[in-house]
C-alpha cells in the first residue's frame, strides 16, 4: 500500500506503508478462550467479556519476533478514561470488526474498504512476516474500540525519508466508533500508547507519526499527546508532518 492519507478525525493516523509482521498473531499471543465473546451495545461496538491474560506459545515465534519487544507483554494503559489495553490481531477473530471499521467513511484514507478479504489481506500481509509491524486491538475498558499498527519506523520505508534512529517506534490509529471520535480521546491513547513503547522498549529513544501536513486536527491530537512536530517530509503520496515523541521529554510534554 502506497503511502496514505490520514483521516480528518483525530484519533485517525495513516496506514502502514510496507511494515511487516509476525505469523505469530493468532497463536503466539493468544487470548484465553471466550475473549471478544459478547453483544454489540447501542454504538454497535462490540461488548467484551475479555480475558486479557495472555499465553506464549513460543513454538510458533520466529526469531526476529521481538522486534518489538512483545507487544502481547506491553501491559495494560491506566488512563482517565479507562483501562487500556493493546491485543494483537488475530484475523480469524477480529476481521469482521475491522473491516467494518474500515467500511467507515471516516476510514478512507486507509484505502482498505470493500469486501472482508481486502482488509485480510492487508492484516495477513503483516502477520505473514517478520515482525516488524503487529496489527492490534485497542481494548478500552473491555470494549474493542480501535486499531491500531505498531511498527518499526526504522525499518519501514519511511526511514529513507528522515533520518531514522535505531529502533524509531511508529504508530497508526483508526478509532472505530463514531461516538469515540472528536472528544479529546485521540490525543489521550496517542499518549498512552507512545508512552508504554517507550516504557516496554528500552532500546526506543523515539516514538513516530506522520500525518498529512493538511490534516491539522490529527497534528493537534499528537501536540496533546507530548509529540513534538519535528518537520515538512515529503513523501511518495503525501506531505507529512513528522510528529516525534521523545523519551528524554516525554515527562515535559
Amino acid at each position: 500500500m502506497p503511502f496514505a492519507d490520514p483521516t480528518t478525525d483525530p484519533g485517525t493516523a495513516v496506514p502502514v506503508t510496507a511494515g511487516l509482521g509476525s505469523d505469530a498473531g493468532c497463536d503466539a499471543h493468544r487470548a484465553t478462550p471466550g475473549a471478544y465473546a459478547g453483544e454489540r451495545d447501542a454504538r454497535g461496538t462490540a461488548q467484551l467479556s475479555v480475558s486479557l491474560t495472555m499465553t506464549r506459545d513460543t513454538s510458533v515465534l520466529p526469531a526476529e519476533a521481538d522486534l518489538l519487544d512483545h507487544v502481547a507483554d506491553w501491559g495494560p494503559a491506566h488512563t482517565s478514561v479507562g483501562v487500556f489495553h493493546l491485543v494483537p490481531v488475530c484475523v480469524d477473530r477480529d476481521l469482521p470488526l475491522i473491516s467494518g471499521w474500515m467500511n467507515d467513511p471516516a476510514a478512507g484514507f486507509w484505502e482498505l474498504a470493500g469486501p472482508q478479504d481486502v482488509t485480510e489481506d492487508h492484516l495477513r500481509a503483516q502477520l505473514a512476516c517478520d515482525g516488524r509491524s503487529v496489527p492490534c486491538i485497542g481494548v478500552l475498558d473491555g470494549t474493542p474500540m480501535s486499531y491500531w499498527e505498531i511498527y518499526r519506523a526504522d525499518l519501514d520505508p519511511l526511514a529513507l525519508h528522515y533520518p531514522a534512529r535505531p529502533h524509531d517506534t511508529g504508530l497508526h490509529l483508526l478509532f472505530g466508533a463514531v461516538a469515540d471520535r472528536g472528544r479529546g480521546l485521540g490525543g489521550l491513547l496517542l499518549r498512552a500508547v507512545a508512552d508504554l513503547a517507550l516504557a516496554q522498549r528500552s532500546s526506543c529513544a523515539r516514538v513516530i507519526a506522520e500525518p498529512d501536513i493538511r490534516n491539522t486536527p490529527s497534528i493537534a491530537a499528537f501536540l496533546t499527546a507530548g509529540f513534538r512536530f519535528s518537520a515538512e517530509v515529503d513523501l511518495p503520496a503525501k506531505r507529512a508532518a513528522l510528529m516525534v515523541r521523545d523519551r528524554s521529554l516525554r515527562h515535559l510534554l
